[in-house]
């Protein structure tokens, strides 16, 4: 009676001892955005059992801070901490830059982390920044859009140009919405190298979300950072650069499957 009872139990906690083995899902938004942009994601997230924790780095009206104080070092050290207050590794998503972001700190503190995910993200190798690797991308269509005002420490889009890069292909309500919801961004970060080592951000596992109607960072220099930084698993989205807002429950599967090993 006593293992009948036992093994009861033990059945009866199944499906919570599971959920509590779900990794925490950290996401950590890209260049030109905020921590909003991750609503409709995280609310599928948190229906299917995974706590969710949402970045806001700073230097935006989420997080501010003057644009001369933002450093890319910083962007790292707000991820670490919220990796810090995580149980166990995390799956951390970068969008866009943020992809740069989530390697320097795979870089600082690798065992926290139990998968990064890029996200039409920069996948960069020692050195790189958002700059120098944009440089490379001959598809991308934001470089003529980019506008860099050096006394003020910041870049901005091209206003009429916003809703054509980031919500091409989104219904036209959106598209409307999108160029008020982008942000002006500090600087310095987009220009500094990050410093990643094959012993640390080399051994974490990598998966890599593509979009394949991306205009801000082209599908075909998608395919060659994986090509230059292999990683374990990858999927496509058929959107633009913003799955989140354009397919966010599709979105939402992928970290999961990504989460899943």
């Amino acid at each position: 009676m006593f293992i009948a009872a036992l093994a009861s139990s033990m059945f009866a906690l199944g499906p919570v001892a599971q959920a509590a083995q779900k990794p925490t899902i950290v996401l950590v938004h890209g260049a030109f955005e905020d921590s909003q942009v991750w609503g409709h994601v995280t609310a599928k997230l948190k229906a299917d059992g995974y706590k969710v924790v949402v970045v806001d780095l700073p230097g935006r009206p989420s997080n501010p801070m003057p644009p001369d104080k933002v450093s890319l070092d910083l962007y790292r050290d707000t991820v670490i901490k919220a990796l810090d207050a995580t149980n166990g590794p995390a799956v951390v998503v970068g969008h866009s830059f943020g992809g740069i972001v989530i390697s320097a700190a795979a870089e600082q503190t690798p065992k926290k982390i139990k998968t990064l995910v890029f996200l039409a993200a920069y996948l960069p190798q020692n050195d790189d920044s958002l700059v120098s690797m944009a440089q490379k991308d001959a598809d991308a269509k934001i470089g003529p859009h980019l506008q860099i005002e050096k006394e003020k420490g910041i870049a901005s889009i091209d206003y009429a140009s916003r809703a054509d890069l980031f919500a091409n292909g989104a219904p036209e309500a959106l598209r409307q919405a999108i160029p008020d919801l982008i942000l002006d961004e500090p600087l310095a970060p987009l220009a500094t190298p990050v410093k990643v080592t094959g012993a640390n951000f080399g051994k974490v596992d990598k998966v890599y979300i593509h979009t394949a109607y991306d205009q801000v960072i082209s599908p075909a220099f998608q395919a060659q950072m994986v090509a230059n930084t292999p990683v374990r698993a990858e999927f496509t989205l058929q959107t633009g650069h913003t799955a989140f807002l354009t397919d966010p429950n599709g979105l939402a599967d992928d970290i999961e499957r990504s989460a899943q090993r």
